[in-house]
């Protein structure tokens, strides 16, 4: 098992905590990870974007000009897509960009994420975190104590005075083990856990 230390909110070390090798030290799949992060981005793609054809707007019922003799290029329409005014030419049209990926394949790529931040010491284990009071100053304090800039903090679901606490601090998200994701994993360079969160996640992901 991996044995990482672990320390408290001001930054000092307190022991050290082993993480489950089938979660923190299993085999990194990067062609999952990548699909992960692509499934992921996919899924949030709004798709309706939308442009008309020729054929859906108005006007441009009857020939501008005759065919011939006129020295002019010939035209049928005045809302064929060279027109100002006229259709899109392979127009956009609403689409669903999300797809699928098996939960054995999502489960792997979390793994994998979760082992590469161990594998670059970018993953650092809090005994707790608990704030008395919502105060961003004191959220702050906590990541300056730990030399953090940009970090995903994942706490347990009755944490909500840390929640507030960091909603106003530019680069740190919050997330709870049960809605930890590939993307965002990646996006920040620095995980903070808390002991119980460790648990949470190999109970949770086992």
């Amino acid at each position: 098992m991996a044995n990482v230390a672990m320390f408290n909110m001001e930054g000092k070390e307190v022991g050290n905590i082993e993480l489950s090798d089938s979660i923190f030290g299993a085999e990194i799949k990067e062609n999952l990870v990548h699909q992960a992060v692509v499934l992921y981005l996919a899924n949030r793609r709004q798709g309706t974007q939308k442009a008309k054809t020729r054929s859906e707007v108005s006007g441009g019922g009857r020939k501008p000009w005759r065919q011939k003799g006129t020295g002019h290029a010939r035209q049928g329409s005045t809302r064929a897509a060279q027109w100002t005014g006229g259709g899109v030419v392979f127009a956009p049209v609403p689409r669903d960009y999300s797809f699928k990926m098996n939960k054995k394949e999502k489960r792997a790529a979390l793994k994998s994420v979760l082992t590469s931040k161990v594998q670059e010491n970018k993953l650092i284990v809090l005994d707790e975190l608990k704030l008395d009071e919502i105060k961003t100053k004191k959220m702050q304090a906590v990541l300056d104590n730990l030399k953090v800039n940009k970090a995903l903090v994942v706490i347990t679901e009755e944490s909500e005075n840390v929640v507030k606490s960091a909603r106003n601090l530019a680069g740190v998200e919050t997330a709870s083990p049960s809605t930890i994701n590939v993307y965002d994993i990646l996006k920040y360079d620095t995980m903070i856990v808390t002991k119980n969160s460790v648990e949470k996640i190999e109970e949770v992901y086992a």
